[in-house]
């Protein structure tokens, strides 16, 4: 295993993590018109291994950690790592520093590893990579099959879902990680455009779309036309 070093340098500074955190929670409430969350968030030390269909997802799940209040690591590519050297300031790990991730585990954190390794279509789970099972396996901690989901329905902004499932064995990874994700498409198809997921928390609140509430514009052309507006 290979571990990478890193020189902090000027970025070593105490509001550099408070900056960051904010910087992706901006990204979230300002692009996304909420995020909500289904199923049982473990307490303890655990590897998450979601799909990975958007680029929105890293920080969805960091979200999720975040309003639990639950330490985590997510695991990057290392191109992609490099690209974006400050995430490590919020636990982010590269794909091949897998000691920090056994370290983190052993801390009672999350471990958040993409089961596909890429970014694929929102249904499309196999094959997956092994990391996820791997860790769970080498350390000893429940495996959660995530399925995560940012689509466009009935308001004018995407809507954020996350799905977690039951805790599986590391063998049987490919086929609940499949399960999970089938149950938020399911849920997606049954329930109206224009209605909540039923079952679903909202974990947080994002940008309102204008069929949620009546704007000036909206108000004037309104008055203008000598009708009234409700809402």
């Amino acid at each position: 295993m290979l571990e990478t070093k890193v020189n902090w340098g000027r970025f070593n500074h105490w509001w550099i993590i408070p900056l960051v955190r904010w910087s992706v929670r901006q990204n979230l409430r300002s692009h996304l018109a909420g995020l909500w969350v289904y199923g049982q968030v473990p307490s303890g030390a655990a590897v998450l291994a979601p799909n990975h269909a958007s680029w929105w997802d890293g920080y969805l799940l960091a979200e999720l950690g975040w309003a639990a209040e639950h330490p985590w690591h997510i695991m990057m590519t290392d191109r992609q790592l490099t690209r974006f050297p400050f995430l490590r300031l919020m636990g982010v790990v590269g794909q091949r520093e897998l000691r920090a991730l056994s370290r983190g585990l052993r801390a009672g954190k999350w471990v958040v590893v993409f089961a596909a390794g890429e970014i694929r279509p929102a249904a499309d789970v196999l094959p997956l990579h092994p990391g996820a099972a791997w860790l769970a396996r080498r350390e000893n901690v429940p495996l959660i099959p995530v399925a995560v989901r940012v689509v466009l329905r009935g308001a004018q902004w995407p809507e954020a879902f996350i799905c977690l499932g039951k805790p599986c064995r590391p063998e049987q990874l490919e086929a609940a990680l499949e399960q999970v994700v089938a149950r938020l498409e399911a849920d997606l198809r049954a329930t109206p455009a224009d209605l909540p997921l039923p079952g679903y928390l909202r974990l947080m609140p994002g940008r309102g779309s204008r069929h949620d509430r009546v704007d000036w514009p909206s108000r004037l052309l309104a008055w203008l036309a000598g009708m009234r507006s409700e809402g």
